[in-house]
């Protein structure tokens, strides 16, 4: 369509996490060998594309996704506060089978809430935020598209707000998957439509493919 403006939102890619916690904001969680393939594959698949901006929350993980994209698009990174991962009170605690923070009542009342959710950022003001920068890029980009690296949360909610759609949902069944691109298209008057890829779908390991929590939504314990 001429004149179409796609603002991409990239989840990043795999996170080298050995102790398996929820890293949410903490610094020094980097991609793991598998994920900076992911980050290449990403590259790779958008080198032909029409991109112009290519922004990043500030987390290790998603500028080391950045990073290949904008190497072969001969563009800079613009680091991006508004693209963060959101806050939750279970970052730096683990979830796996037998130490899961869940099992601890004390731990219990902050699940009280999900519509807000009381575990950590109201969704409402990641979707302002994560709104203002889509806008921005769109701005930037006008015209022509633009890739924002993100975290899962951030994307989806912004995705669920952009189609009108409930935020309570469940972690599981969120579309956003391991560096996968979450596009929004718009004309002169606005959001047109919503798409959604996997370009580095093949890559994903089959545990990630079901997994039952991220580094920003409600936290949920594995149960094979």
């Amino acid at each position: 369509m001429t004149g179409q403006t796609i603002v991409h939102l990239l989840r990043h890619g795999e996170v080298h996490n050995p102790e398996g916690v929820l890293y949410g904001r903490r610094p020094g969680y980097h991609l793991s060998e598998l994920g900076r393939r992911m980050a290449e594959r990403v590259a790779e698949s958008v080198a032909d594309r029409d991109i112009v901006h290519v922004g990043a929350s500030p987390l290790e993980r998603a500028q080391e996704t950045a990073a290949p994209t904008a190497a072969v698009l001969g563009l800079d990174v613009h680091t991006d506060l508004r693209l963060i991962e959101s806050t939750n009170v279970f970052e730096g605690k683990a979830f796996g089978a037998g130490d899961g923070a869940l099992k601890k009542p004390k731990n219990w009342y902050h699940l009280r809430n999900p519509f807000r959710p009381s575990w950590g950022e109201p969704y409402v003001e990641v979707v302002d935020r994560m709104r203002s920068a889509v806008l921005d890029a769109r701005r930037l980009a006008h015209g022509h598209e633009a890739v924002l690296v993100s975290h899962q949360l951030p994307i989806w909610i912004t995705r669920l707000s952009a189609e009108k759609r409930s935020f309570l949902h469940d972690p599981r069944k969120r579309q956003c998957t391991l560096c996968s691109l979450t596009s929004f298209h718009f004309d002169e008057r606005g959001l047109v439509r919503v798409s959604y890829s996997e370009p580095a779908g093949d890559l994903i390991p089959v545990r990630d493919k079901n997994a039952t929590f991220s580094a920003g939504g409600a936290p949920q314990e594995h149960r094979p």
